[in-house]
């Protein structure tokens, strides 16, 4: 039997014959319950105490159906533990409270009277999440502390990144491959990473690699490794990357680009957990866990003939997928401040802060490149500002949006706008935006990382 305390549930609803009834039906279940009658009390509890979930009713007034008390309350709750789940229920329902509701980070909206064993599903889901996420934040503050340096930090308040940070709370500490799509500048690598860190082989090593960006003549080596004459330049014997991972994760980034005569090889490490060096006869097991990436869509790419279907379901026995930044613009302003103090720091440079409107540039723009392409503005913008703080024409978003003319360009920057301009025919798709360009993979991809892409 668990020694485990059982779950503390806070009841904040006016009515008395409410606050029993689900005392009752939590009771049934295992569940502790505290009950208060007002906001100021729900607000006071969670103050004094830690709670597992908080069901929370919108209106306290006798004379009034709004909702207004209980979305108030909502907020207030999440200012003070952003980890505890809210589950609204109301007597007055309809779709903008609602909506409203979510919008202000409730985990659900039940409808009273209420059916027992939806409600019960709904506390014993969320429960269970919140749980999840709060092991996460305290792996990660531990790997933090026994590494004696930081992790990856993951900047992401909006409603669109809490399915990824849940499913890394989830998934992160068991061995499950993971594949994480989005479009290109998304993040994948630092979710990657977090996933690592709050692993059991947080400890072991954390080894990427981009496959997009291997020669097909390579391709095997940098995997697999050789061994002393295995071919003309091979001079010594080398580890590839799924033996450098021994007791850790291997992160392969750009998975969908792998040549189809590397799949099979692929899959056979993954299948039976073992490779030979190239040139050597001799099988080495392989303890490592898979994390790859992907903007392509895979299914379409099986479709098409061009990827393994049984590969893909060794690879997404887990799928995380990152939203665009134009889906979550609530965490623009952050991650451009968090930008802002790595550059300020590496260019020793004054600078506090952005005028409002810098911000207002930055909340406006499209962002094609995504994350990526914010931390390139805002390291552009440091190096440009000649105040203590930063202005939208240091930004300069507006100038990279407008067409530039060619005459006026650098070979290297015409080159640049022509693979930005190809990506974004291409919907990111680099393996199609290569082949329009005449390029392989491998130039392709050099060209990518040489132009910050």
């Amino acid at each position: 039997m668990s020694d485990a305390p059982p779950h503390r549930i806070l009841i904040a609803d006016d009515d008395a014959d409410v606050i029993e009834a689900l005392r009752m039906l939590l009771k049934n279940e295992g569940y502790q319950t505290e009950a208060v009658k007002s906001p100021a009390a729900a607000l006071k509890a969670v103050e004094s105490r830690n709670f597992s979930l908080a069901l929370v009713d919108l209106n306290y007034a006798r004379d009034t159906t709004s909702g207004k008390e209980g979305l108030d309350l909502l907020s207030r709750l999440q200012s003070l533990d952003p980890t505890l789940p809210v589950v609204i229920m109301t007597a007055w329902a309809n779709v903008e409270l609602a909506v409203e509701s979510m919008r202000r980070g409730a985990k659900d909206f039940v409808a009273k009277p209420w059916e027992n064993l939806r409600l019960l599903a709904i506390v014993r889901n969320q429960v269970e999440l919140a749980g999840a996420v709060r092991a996460f934040r305290r792996l990660e503050q531990e790997n933090q502390l026994l590494r004696g340096k930081p992790g990856p930090q993951l900047i992401a308040q909006s409603g669109s990144m809490r399915p990824v940070l849940e499913l890394i709370a989830r998934v992160g500490p068991s061995d499950a491959n993971v594949l994480i799509t989005g479009e290109n500048g998304t993040g994948k690598g630092l979710v990657a990473q977090a996933i690592h860190s709050v692993s059991q082989r947080g400890a072991g090593p954390f080894i990427s690699v981009n496959m997009g960006g291997l020669p097909e003549g390579v391709f095997e080596s940098e995997l697999f490794g050789h061994v002393r004459g295995a071919f003309t330049d091979a001079k010594g014997d080398r580890a590839g990357r799924f033996e450098l991972a021994e007791g850790g994760t291997l992160f392969m980034d750009e998975i969908g680009n792998i040549p189809s005569a590397q799949q099979a090889k692929i899959l056979r490490a993954l299948e039976r957990g073992e490779f030979e060096r190239l040139g050597s006869s001799r099988t080495i097991r392989a303890n490592v866990r898979l994390v790859s990436a992907t903007n392509c869509d895979l299914s379409a790419e099986v479709a098409a003939g061009r990827f393994r279907q049984d590969l893909l379901f060794r690879l997404n026995t887990i799928q995380i997928h990152l939203p665009p930044l134009r889906e979550r613009r609530e965490d623009i302003e952050l991650l451009a401040q968090h930008f802002l103090k790595q550059h300020a720091e590496r260019y020793r440079k004054p600078i506090t802060g952005f005028d409002e409107d810098a911000l207002a540039a930055m909340r406006g723009h499209a962002w094609p490149g995504n994350v990526r392409e914010l931390n390139h503005a805002v390291e552009r913008a440091v190096l440009m500002a000649q105040g203590r703080v930063i202005r939208s024409v240091d930004l300069a978003l507006n100038a990279a949006a407008a067409a530039p003319r060619l005459d006026d360009m650098s070979l290297e920057e015409v080159e640049a706008h022509l693979i930005k301009k190809t990506l974004a025919r291409c919907d990111g798709n680099a393996r199609r935006a290569a082949e329009l360009l005449g390029l392989s993979r491998s130039a392709f991809y050099r060209r990518l990382e040489k132009y910050g892409l």
